[in-house]
C-alpha cells in the first residue's frame, strides 16, 4: 500500500516536470521571432556597457547620438536574448562600432545552424534562461569593480573563530568552556552583523557567477560554439577551482529567497558562532580578483551566444532585411530602406555619392524620420550585420548627430547655446581623418532667420569637406540656393484636400516648390483675418525676395 502510494507521489512528480518541460520548450519556439514581452531595466542594462572599456573600439555611439536616434526603442525591438548576461551584451555591442570580417563570417556562420536547427536553439535557449534572474545583471561588477579588502584588524575574525572552535571541542570535556564559547559568541554575532552590509553586495552575483560558469561549460562542448573562444576551457577551470568556496553563498540565496525559517535559524547560529561569513566572502573575493579576465572571458562567451540567437529572432520575425555591403567606396546606396521603428514604414531609395543631402518639406512630412532611418540602419548594419532595407551599401562610418536638442537649464543654458556646443563638436569631428555620417534636424533654429541662415550656410559648407556625407533637413528654403553646389537637393511633400492633410512620406528629387504652412491653418479653422493677414504678408516676401535675387542679392525670410 505504501508503495503504491509511494509509487504515485513519484509518477505525479515526474508528470508535473514533463509537462513543465514541454510547455517551456513550446514557449522557446513560438517566442522565436517575436518581440520580447518584459520590461526593460536600462540601468542595469547599460552596467556593463558603461564599465567596458572600449577605446579599442572603432566608434563609441554617443549618449547624444543614442538619444536623437531613439536608441533604447531600438534595443527594445532588436533584443530577443533570453539571460540578463545576453542582454548587457547586446547593448554594449549596439553602443560600440567594429569591424571584424573573421568574427562576422563566424557569427552568420552560427546564427545560420541556430536558425535551421531549432532543437540546438531551444536547448541552448533553455540553458540561458538559468540566467534571467535580475541578480545575474550584478555578475559583471565583479571583473569591472573594485572589490572589498578585508579590514587591518581581520587577523582577529579568524583568532575568535578558532577560539569558538576550540571552546566547543573542549566544552566537551569540561563544561566551563560552554561558558567561554558562549562569550565568544557573543562577540562574533556583533561581527557577523557587522559583516552583512558586506555580504549583500556579493550574495547575487556570485550565485549567479556559478550558473554562469556552468551555462558556459554545457554551451563549451559545441563544436561550433568553441570556435568563439577555443581557450575557454581554461577559465571555465580556474572559476571552477573556487568553486566549493563560492557554493556557500548559493546556499544563502536560496535559504533567503524561500524563507525556510528553521532551516536559516540554525544555519545562521552555526555561521555566528566560527564567523564562517567573513572569512569565505574576503577569501572567495580574494581569488575572483585575480580572475577577472577569466570572469569576462565566460561572460562574452554567453553573452555572445546569446546574442547570436536574438539577431537570429530578430531576422526571422522581418518582412524584409539584408546584409550591409561595406567598401570603400565613398558612396551610401541604399534600395527600399525603412525605418526600424515604425510600422508598416513606407520605404525610400537614396544613393549619397558626390554631394551630401539637403532635405526640405513640412512638419510630419518624413525628414527627419528618414535621416534617422539612415542612421539606424548604417549603425545595425556595422554591429549586427542586418539592415532594415531590400539593399544597402556604404563604407566603414562614424555617426554623430544634432537632431534632439533642449535646454540645459540645471547649468543655466539656453537652447541656442546647446546648438551652439553640439555643432562645434560635429565641426571637431569632422577632421578626424575617418570617414563621418552627419545627421542634423534644422540647425540653429534657437537664433533669429537671418543670422541662423548665415551660420547654417558655412557650417554645412565646412562639414561636406574631408570627404564627409551629411544628411540635413531645413525649413529655411534660401539654403538650397546658397548650398546648391555641395549638396543634392530632396524633399518631402503632403496633399492638402479641402479639410484633410495627406503625407505619402515619399522622398522626391528637388527642392521643396510649393508651401502649404498657411493652407493647413486655414483647414484648422484660424480666423479668417489672421489667414488673409498671412497670406498676404508671404506674397510680399516671395516679391522682395525675387526682386532681391534679381539684382544679385540674398534675401531672408
Amino acid at each position: 500500500m505504501i508503495k503504491d502510494i509511494l509509487f504515485q507521489i513519484k509518477y505525479t512528480f515526474s508528470q508535473i516536470k514533463f509537462n513543465r518541460k514541454k510547455e517551456l520548450n513550446q514557449r522557446l519556439k513560438e517566442s522565436f521571432g517575436k518581440l520580447k514581452d518584459d520590461s526593460f531595466d536600462f540601468d542595469s542594462i547599460e552596467k556593463y556597457f558603461r564599465k567596458k572599456d572600449n577605446s579599442k573600439a572603432y566608434q563609441i555611439l554617443s549618449d547624444k547620438t543614442c538619444n536623437d536616434l531613439d536608441f533604447d526603442d531600438l534595443f527594445m525591438l532588436l533584443d530577443r536574448t533570453h539571460s540578463k548576461v545576453g542582454r548587457q551584451y547586446l547593448y554594449n555591442h549596439l553602443r560600440t562600432i567594429k569591424l571584424n570580417e573573421k568574427q562576422t563570417k563566424l557569427n552568420e556562420e552560427i546564427i545560420t545552424e541556430l536558425s535551421k536547427n531549432p532543437k540546438l536553439r531551444i536547448s541552448v535557449q533553455k540553458k540561458l534562461e538559468k540566467l534571467k534572474h535580475k541578480d545575474a545583471f550584478y555578475i559583471s561588477t565583479l571583473f569591472q569593480e573594485e572589490h572589498l579588502n578585508p579590514p587591518k584588524w581581520f587577523i582577529v575574525i579568524k583568532l575568535l573563530s578558532f577560539a569558538s572552535l576550540v571552546s566547543l571541542i573542549l566544552g566537551f570535556f569540561n563544561p566551563i568552556f560552554f561558558i567561554v564559547l558562549l562569550g565568544v559568541f557573543c562577540v562574533n554575532f556583533v561581527l557577523h552583523y557587522w559583516n552583512k552590509n558586506n555580504l549583500i553586495q556579493y550574495v547575487g552575483s556570485i550565485p549567479q557567477l556559478l550558473k554562469l560558469n556552468n551555462v558556459a561549460s554545457h554551451l563549451f562542448t559545441n563544436p561550433l560554439f568553441k570556435k568563439l573562444n577555443p581557450d575557454l576551457l581554461k577559465s571555465i577551470k580556474l572559476i571552477n577551482e573556487v568553486k566549493n568556496r563560492m557554493s556557500f553563498f548559493s546556499v544563502e540565496a536560496k535559504l533567503q529567497g524561500e524563507f525556510e525559517i528553521i532551516a536559516w535559524f540554525l544555519f545562521e547560529i552555526f555561521k555566528t558562532m566560527f564567523l564562517l561569513e567573513p572569512l569565505l566572502l574576503f577569501g572567495v573575493l580574494k581569488r575572483v580578483n585575480t580572475k577577472r579576465s577569466d570572469i569576462e572571458s565566460v561572460f562574452k562567451f554567453v553573452g555572445h551566444i546569446d546574442m547570436l540567437i536574438s539577431i537570429a529572432s530578430l531576422r526571422k520575425g522581418l518582412k524584409t532585411f539584408c546584409f550591409p555591403i561595406i567598401n570603400d567606396k565613398d558612396k551610401i546606396i541604399a534600395q527600399d530602406i525603412s525605418h526600424p521603428l515604425i510600422f508598416n514604414c513606407t520605404t525610400n531609395n537614396i544613393e549619397i555619392a558626390e554631394k551630401s543631402i539637403l532635405l526640405t518639406g513640412s512638419n510630419m512630412s518624413g525628414k527627419t524620420s528618414f535621416i534617422r532611418a539612415i542612421g539606424l540602419n548604417v549603425i545595425t548594419g556595422l554591429t549586427i550585420n542586418t539592415c532594415f532595407a531590400k539593399s544597402i551599401t556604404f563604407p566603414l562610418l562614424k555617426v554623430f548627430s544634432a537632431i534632439r536638442i533642449s535646454d540645459d537649464l540645471m547649468n543655466d543654458k539656453s537652447y541656442y547655446f546647446e546648438e551652439v556646443l553640439t555643432i562645434k563638436e560635429i565641426l571637431k569631428e569632422s577632421k578626424n581623418g575617418n570617414k563621418n555620417l552627419f545627421l542634423l534636424d534644422e540647425i540653429f533654429k534657437g537664433t533669429n532667420t537671418v543670422e541662423r541662415i548665415s551660420a547654417g550656410k558655412s557650417v554645412l559648407s565646412a562639414l561636406t569637406k574631408n570627404k564627409n556625407k551629411i544628411l540635413v533637413s531645413t525649413h529655411d528654403i534660401e539654403l538650397t540656393d546658397m548650398l546648391s553646389d555641395e549638396y543634392e537637393l530632396y524633399h518631402f511633400s503632403e496633399t492638402v484636400n479641402e479639410k484633410t492633410v495627406g503625407f505619402d512620406y515619399k522622398l522626391k528629387e528637388g527642392r521643396l516648390k510649393k508651401r502649404n504652412a498657411i493652407r493647413i491653418l486655414e483647414i484648422n479653422d484660424y480666423p479668417k483675418e489672421v489667414v488673409k493677414e498671412a497670406i498676404g504678408i508671404a506674397k510680399e516676401l516671395d516679391q522682395t525676395y525675387l526682386r532681391k535675387n534679381t539684382t544679385g542679392n540674398t534675401a531672408y525670410r
